[in-house]
């Protein structure tokens, strides 16, 4: 069994920065990765990475913002996320499954990833 705990939410104003932390136990899939999902609104690929080649896939709306990466074995999984906007808020949540679905940005169902954290809230206001 796999358990996914996500961390490092909070509230933050417009500019700032956040690392979200996402601690596996068990182990994890060869895909690993960020999603969000916002009030009203469908749950969303922020960013994933492959564990076996290490290429990396992002949102367009995060690219040269959020940057995802981990520990050796991707047991640990973070996400730098930096010139955060009001429209980062949302309940991010880390899910591992066979493959990244790609491409990041567009709404995901929870099956397509076999495991998933309770998820983090992240609040950008001023």
């Amino acid at each position: 069994q796999v358990q996914l705990v996500e961390s490092g939410g909070g509230l933050v104003q417009p500019g700032g920065s956040l690392r979200l932390s996402c601690a596996a136990s068990g182990f994890t899939l060869d895909a690993i990765g960020w999603f969000r999902q916002a009030p009203g609104k469908e749950r969303e690929g922020v960013s994933c990475i492959t564990k076996s080649n290490g290429n990396t896939y992002y949102a367009d709306s995060v690219k040269g913002r959020f940057t995802i990466s981990g520990d050796k074995n991707l047991n640990t999984l973070y996400l730098q996320m930096n010139g955060l906007k009001p429209e980062d808020t949302a309940v991010y949540y880390c899910a591992t499954g066979l493959k990244c679905r790609v491409p990041m940005g567009r709404s995901v169902q929870t099956g397509a990833y076999a495991y998933w954290g309770q998820g983090t809230q992240v609040t950008v206001s001023s």
